[in-house]
């Protein structure tokens, strides 16, 4: 923007050498003999009356001497240091130019009639005191004299109103004349406290002329600022163009000020100070007047923005300004109350600004996605301009109360953020719509992957930018959490039904083959991996860790069955060996595809290893460490490995359970893996159960005891026991000890021994070939 409001034709003033001009009466000295003097009629001569004469030299001198005596080349010197310099300047003139004389000189604008008429008003005060004059002829001589000095007054104030219009050395004989004024408005004042002044004159002194010179300050500042700005092409509204308007035209007067009328100023005058009280005053009375009006939300934060940020450290603190302003008590353009309701109307607005900016978004986005339009695509990833926008409108907001104050930046933020969160709880309950009713789609998945990029973006605003406490981050990232993890469920529903076929293979074939159908699993999951290509990096190693995570699950699972029962340690053995093969392979798949998930490389060998060993403390030792490592292993899933070896008695079993009890509360698992399975345990149905309770009383189960065995009552299917499977906590109480296959039926021939010894189930429970 530009500076001064100097007109186009002013050109830049030289620094002003005070020393090198003078003022001086010497033109009088050049008026012809003839020329009349005031006299009063019958006036004693100076030589018929040497002490009047005296007094006349003392006055003639006085005001040649202000006229005639240079100045200081730095800086202006006070009025009291210039009444009190020595006075040395060469004798007045003989004569005094005439009334006449002296109105046409101030007509034509010449101040240095300012002298001459000063000499007239202070030898008509000589002449009243000495009696020389009758009291008619001194009425009639001091009304001359105020006559000139309106027309001195109108001349020297019309220069100072615009003083930057005017030529140096006129504006430099205009304030010499205004200091003088002052000076003898100031001798005047310490005579009216003594003996009693002229008779016959009337009191015109204060003259005023100082504090008219600064009335005539305030009112063109007034004229100034309250100038109405014209329309612009940037579409402001007229509230922002008043405030540009007032702005720029204070600051660039003021530094004006500085630069060219403070050099010529007696420093006594404070002229940058009165300038600056008067822009001041006017520019706080035009506010005032505006916050009486009904203002939209960009005319607060407008208004804000002058009063608390541009005003104070753009214009009063600005580099020309701030040195001259040091001292100056300007205070605030508003009263602290008017601020404080503004900040509030402001954080208000603002907010329900934002409210309806982020719902508007995504209410334009989910309109996208029912369209079946294609999402972007930046960086060959699927993209969403979702989370930028309501990144913007957020970090937009919070920037512009911290351009106000940032006291008021840090009121907004938490204010911000649980609108965030609120948006974010929005944002979720429409993406879970949008994955019920719009699967079939054809860019179904595209936009869910879109959606799930979108959470990068917002999770780093909230975890990095904004540094936001750890119960709001919690609130915020809860949303998302849920967001991702149902499009991640979306994504792998398809690949997961797949799968879930050859998992069964391992039980249906009495894990015959494992490593054969790994591979088939393997494959099956490799083959779909680029469908998951579109994914930000982050979100596809976290899918791939959900892969992981599944693969692991469903074998665990699929040991968890109760289907294989080996009574030997060489077939343990045998099944360890797999299971720690299928394990290594799993792992070395999954860590080479992406994921990062190596809290999951124990799972399956750890279990391995408890297959394989036969010494209940060593075992023991195994559970305890399985445990530690994850601590969602429950008893039900140890009873159902422990099981699996046929040879282990059942005091042994629960010795080992015990040690379970020791961590059971102790500590929740980071990331959930067992408690993601569900185990059931093998009994006979609870009927017969109780029924046979009442027939035998030798074991628990109602069987008859024959060596080591167990014959159980038949069951419904045909098999003399199937399984029955319900939650942990009543199979606890219904059975407290799970029943080997090999015990419940030891003489069917249907339940022959399996590819590792053992015997099997079907999914209903029965027992199978």
């Amino acid at each position: 923007m530009g500076l001064g409001w100097i007109p186009a034709s002013a050109q830049p003033l030289a620094p002003c050498d005070c020393s090198g001009h003078q003022f001086s009466l010497c033109a009088m000295d050049q008026q012809p003999s003839s020329a009349p003097t005031l006299r009063v009629p019958g006036e004693v001569a100076p030589d018929r009356n040497k002490e009047a004469g005296k007094k006349k030299k003392n006055w003639k001198d006085r005001v040649t001497n202000f006229f005639t005596k240079g100045r200081k080349k730095k800086g202006q010197p006070s009025l009291a240091e210039t009444e009190s310099e020595p006075e040395s300047s060469p004798p007045p003139p003989a004569q005094l130019p005439t009334v006449e004389e002296l109105k046409a000189d101030l007509e034509r604008g010449r101040l240095e009639a300012a002298g001459p008429l000063l000499a007239l008003e202070l030898e008509l005060q000589e002449a009243a005191a000495a009696g020389l004059a009758s009291e008619e002829e001194l009425v009639r001589r001091q009304s001359e004299v105020e006559a000139l000095y309106a027309l001195l007054r109108d001349q020297v104030l019309g220069l100072l109103r615009r003083p930057l219009e005017a030529a140096p050395e006129r504006l430099r004989q205009a304030l010499a004349v205004l200091a003088e004024q002052e000076r003898q408005d100031r001798a005047a004042a310490a005579a009216a406290a003594g003996p009693p002044g002229s008779p016959g004159l009337a009191a015109t002194r204060p003259r005023g002329w100082l504090q008219l010179w600064r009335d005539g300050v305030a009112q063109a500042a007034a004229e100034r600022l309250s100038r109405r700005p014209a329309a612009d092409a940037e579409g402001r509204t007229e509230a922002e163009r008043a405030f540009l308007h007032m702005g720029r035209t204070m600051k660039e007067d003021l530094e004006a000020v500085v630069e060219r009328l403070k050099p010529l100023s007696p420093a006594d005058f404070s002229v940058v100070a009165a300038y600056a009280e008067s822009y001041h005053a006017e520019f706080a009375a035009q506010l005032a007047a505006l916050t009486q009006l009904e203002l939209c939300r960009r005319d607060t934060y407008m208004l804000l923005f002058w009063v608390q940020n541009l005003y104070p450290n753009d214009i009063l603190n600005s580099p020309k300004l701030a040195p001259e302003l040091q001292g100056v008590r300007l205070g605030t353009l508003l009263p602290k109350t008017q601020i404080r309701l503004l900040e509030a109307t402001f954080l208000s607005s603002e907010v329900a600004s934002v409210r309806e900016l982020m719902a508007r978004a995504l209410e334009l986005e989910s309109e996208r996605w029912t369209k079946d339009e294609a999402p972007q695509r930046l960086d060959g990833c699927c993209h969403s301009e979702l989370a930028i926008d309501i990144i913007q409108i957020i970090s937009q907001t919070q920037a512009k109360a911290e351009n106000i104050t940032l006291d008021l930046g840090t009121q907004i933020k938490p204010l911000l953020l649980e609108e965030l969160a609120r948006f974010l709880r929005s944002y979720q309950r429409a993406f879970d719509d949008f994955l019920e009713r719009c699967r079939q789609l054809r860019n179904y998945r595209a936009n869910v992957i879109a959606n799930i990029n979108n959470c990068l973006p917002f999770r780093t605003s909230v975890e990095q930018r904004w540094q936001t406490p750890p119960d709001l981050q919690s609130s915020l990232l809860s949303p998302l959490n849920e967001l991702k993890g149902r499009g991640f469920d979306t994504l792998l529903q398809s690949l997961f039904g797949d799968l879930k076929p050859l998992f069964k293979r391992f039980t249906q074939t009495r894990w015959a083959a494992p490593q054969q159908i790994l591979e088939e699993i393997i494959s099956t999951v490799a083959e779909r991996m680029p469908e998951f290509s579109d994914l930000q990096d982050c979100f596809r190693e976290e899918l791939l860790e959900a892969v992981h995570l599944h693969l692991v699950k469903e074998y665990v699972t699929r040991l968890c069955k109760r289907r294989l029962v080996l009574k030997t340690a060489e077939q343990q053995q045998q099944l360890a060996g797999l299971v720690q093969a299928n394990a290594q392979h799993i792992q070395q798949f999954c860590t080479q595809s992406g994921s990062r998930a190596t809290w999951l490389h124990h799972a399956l060998p750890k279990l391995a290893e408890i297959i394989r060993l036969q010494d209940p403390s060593a075992i023991k030792i195994e559970v305890a460490t399985y445990a530690t490592l994850y601590p969602d292993f429950s008893k039900g899933h140890l009873s159902a490995i422990l099981a699996i070896k046929g040879n282990l008695s059942s005091s042994d079993a629960k010795s080992i359970r015990s040690v379970l009890d020791i961590n059971t509360g102790a500590h929740k698992p980071s990331k959930a893996l067992f408690s993601l399975i569900k185990v059931g345990y093998l009994f006979p149905w609870p009927d017969l159960l109780r029924s046979t309770w009442r027939a035998w009383d030798t074991t628990p189960f109602g069987g008859r005891q024959t060596g080591t065995s167990v014959t159980a009552p038949r069951s419904p299917s045909g098999c003399r026991a199937f399984c029955y499977c319900c939650c942990p906590g009543v199979a606890e109480e219904w059975a407290p000890e799970p029943l080997e296959l090999e015990q419940l039926c030891p003489d069917d021939p249907s339940c022959g021994a399996g590819a590792v010894g053992g015997s099997s189930v079907n999914e209903s429970g029965a027992c199978m070939p």
